[in-house]
Parts: C-alpha cells; sequence; structure tokens
C-alpha cells in the first residue's frame, strides 16, 4: 500500500498534467468534475465524502457534493497567469505541489503544425 505523501503527489501530478483539465482552464470553464474524473483516475486514494477542491480559493466541491459557487469569480481566477487549484483528499495528513502548463489553441497549432 503506498504511503499517503505518494498518494498526495500522485493526485497532484495527475491533476496538473490532465489534458481535460487544461481545457478547462483554457475555456474558463469551472468544471469541478473534470477534477475530481482526474483524482479518480489517479489511482490515489481519497475519500469522496471528505473530499474538498478549491479553484483560485473558491470552494467548487466539498464533501462529496459540488458547492454552489460564484462562476464568474472562478472565470476570473482563470483569467489570470498562475491559477491555483487546491485539493484535500481526506485520506492522509501530507500534502504535495505540482505545476503545469495551459493547453491553449497557440500549444496545439504549434504543435500540430509540423512533422518530425
Amino acid at each position: 500500500m503506498r504511503r499517503s505523501r505518494d498518494h498526495a503527489r500522485l493526485a497532484a501530478r495527475t491533476v496538473a498534467g490532465s489534458p481535460l483539465v487544461k481545457t478547462a482552464i483554457h475555456g474558463s470553464d469551472p468544471n469541478w468534475g473534470r477534477i475530481v474524473a482526474a483524482l479518480g483516475r489517479s489511482g490515489a486514494r481519497f475519500a469522496l465524502d471528505r473530499l474538498q477542491v478549491s479553484i483560485g480559493g473558491v470552494p467548487v466541491f466539498e464533501n462529496g457534493s459540488p458547492v454552489v459557487a460564484n462562476t464568474e469569480r472562478i472565470r476570473g481566477v482563470f483569467a489570470q497567469s498562475r491559477i491555483e487549484i487546491t485539493v484535500q483528499l481526506g485520506a492522509g495528513d501530507f500534502e504535495a505541489h505540482a505545476w503545469g502548463c495551459d493547453l491553449s489553441a497557440d500549444y496545439v497549432r504549434i504543435n500540430a503544425d509540423y512533422t518530425t
């Protein structure tokens, strides 16, 4: 069984690297479901009934349920150059951080327009 620290790292890296999470951010779509789905496929242990997710300090999911959130405020967060998504797995005492990059239309175009 993995230690809690390993689960925290796995969850953080999976969310930060998720193309669907990146797409939601690029589209200013406050889609907490994409974050929770990334956690689900990460293999990290978490307790859905204690899970907490916030975007830019705005809670969007708590204790197994979505939170009615100010979507315009979250869209404003997505307009910033740096976006913080915070997840509390509810399954241990460790924390981890992961950094990712955007998946903008320019990124896709640049990387699709040439052959190596």
